[in-house]
């Protein structure tokens, strides 16, 4: 318990960074929906080119997190070749990358249909070589133990990436305006999606100085035998990795080639589609700050004794759908209030959050069955599922988006996900099994559709406000006084918390 209780606590603090940090960045989302209309396509641009980005992540990482963390649990006399190691793999991996994106930066960008602005390219490969490389230092910080430093660093680029996007795409304007002759030398009114990458990559670069002079402190070494180790055990990980991404990125990278009308069409359904998408932000916040505790935790359990170890599974797989079914009642219960994150000509894709909402319930599901394999060595079952599911999130895009837009991407994800836990959770009670307290995740999952089907079912729009948003306070205090019966008391930690005051 008092394990499980640290994964807690962890969590509580990757979740400021990465829950306080996303929401301080999705605070940009109604900044870009309001100076990119949505017939205009350029947020449709952005939602493409971090589509690709998030790809390109996954693939000059090579799963070199989880190796990182593995090797690190076995030599932990020796965690600074391990780290040497794996940093000196991804600087010239990434160095590679990055020089031959400058090269060819023409043909790659008319291949993508940027050939009028080819440095949108060379700005974000730029950005996902710093990311990128920055991956280790940042595991080797969770490896420490240090989530306050790592908290830290991660909210110095937030609040960098807010206040650069601030400066273009509101001082900047107002300057213009009011005295153009203290910006016009270098800032262009109409380049608005280019600073938007040009803010980023200033962000990227402040965040990668933090590291500078750590990384020059270093006693660097370079183990081949123990790369070639690490490689082994990543490879499976690259390509699940490259799988799940595409799985979560491949709609809106494929869509602007499946959609039936023309490209700037195209570009304007895809800007609401992604615009919706980031009001469902909220689950994928959960699941993100869930992952940096989770994955030190799972390999720190090694060596512990078997059903202690898998005790402590089958719990944290029950905590972790009972709060993220909490917050999709809370996202739905409030998506009234929600939707003004964005513009009002985006309000047309609020439709699909429900559902992308149910697909990153899916996606943490997975993560916390997914142990098993890395525990076992047996990675390449991960690359099996991924793989799986891909299939049918493709075959659903390719099959459905010219007829559905992109309601058809949104189910299809739910589709393939679905499958891809189904798989695991089969397969891994075979190889690690874990007595998963089924019955009990059922019923939360019970009462949280019973709840759902209230509020849509019950017409609450006409009400006042004064009526509806109690009531709708009621259906979320139904569902937590159900936790509290059952798993979760919170009358002792209200007592504890007032006896601390």
């Amino acid at each position: 318990m008092a394990k499980l209780t640290s994964l807690f606590k962890d969590t509580a603090i990757y979740g400021v960074s990465s829950i306080v940090g996303r929401f301080l960045n999705y605070l940009l989302v109604p900044l870009y929906t309001m100076k990119l209309p949505a017939d205009g396509g350029g947020y449709g641009v952005v939602t493409n080119v971090y589509s690709y980005v998030a790809l390109l992540m996954v693939i000059l990482t090579y799963g070199m997190e989880s190796g990182f963390f593995y090797f690190s649990s076995i030599h932990q006399d020796n965690n600074q070749k391990v780290y040497t190691t794996s940093l000196s793999s991804l600087m010239c991996t990434c160095l590679l990358f990055l020089l031959g994106v400058l090269l060819f930066i023409h043909p790659v960008s008319s291949f993508l249909g940027y050939q009028q602005h080819p440095e949108y390219l060379g700005l974000m490969a730029l950005v996902v070589s710093m990311d990128a490389f920055l991956a280790i230092p940042f595991a080797h910080l969770r490896y420490l133990k240090r989530p306050i430093v790592f908290a830290v660093r991660k909210m110095l680029f937030i609040f960098c990436s807010i206040g650069f996007n601030l400066f273009f795409l509101i001082v900047c304007p107002w300057l213009m305006k009011h005295a153009p002759h203290t910006i016009d030398w270098f800032y262009d009114p109409s380049y608005l999606v280019g600073y938007i990458f040009i803010a980023n990559l200033l962000a990227t670069a402040i965040q990668f100085l933090c590291f500078l002079p750590e990384l020059v402190r270093l006693k660097w070494t370079f183990d081949k035998v123990l790369l070639t180790r690490m490689l082994r055990y990543s490879g499976p990980i690259l390509i699940l990795g490259v799988v799940s991404i595409l799985n979560r990125s491949l709609d809106k990278i494929v869509f602007p080639y499946l959609y039936g009308g023309d490209h700037k069409e195209a570009m304007h359904e895809l800007g609401i589609y992604g615009a919706s998408v980031k009001v469902a932000m909220i689950m994928s916040m959960l699941l993100q700050s869930f992952r940096y505790a989770y994955e030190p935790f799972v390999f720190g359990q090694k060596n512990t004794t078997g059903e202690a170890a898998k005790k402590s599974y089958s719990d944290a797989m029950k905590y972790f759908c009972m709060f993220s079914l909490l917050t999709f009642l809370l996202v739905m219960c409030f998506i009234d209030i929600l939707k003004y994150f964005i513009a009002e000509d985006y309000w047309a894709g609020l439709q699909v959050v429900p559902v992308v909402m149910v697909a990153e319930l899916l996606v943490g599901i997975y993560f916390n069955l997914s142990f098993w394999y890395k525990l076992k060595e047996q990675t390449k079952w991960g690359a099996y599922f991924a793989l799986a599911g891909f299939v049918v999130i493709l075959l659903g895009n390719i099959l459905f988006v010219p007829y559905f837009s992109y309601m058809a991407s949104a189910w299809a994800s739910v589709a393939g996900y679905l499958l891809i836990t189904l798989l695991s959770y089969f397969i891994g009670q075979h190889y690690y099994p874990v007595d998963y307290q089924i019955k009990r995740i059922g019923s939360y999952m019970l009462v949280a559709v019973a709840i759902l089907l209230l509020y849509e079912f019950v017409p609450m729009d006409s009400w006042s406000i004064w009526v509806k948003y109690p009531v709708r306070m009621l259906l979320l205090g139904s569902y937590i006084w159900y936790m509290d019966r059952h798993d979760f008391p919170l009358r002792p930690l209200v007592n504890r918390l007032l006896l601390k005051k």
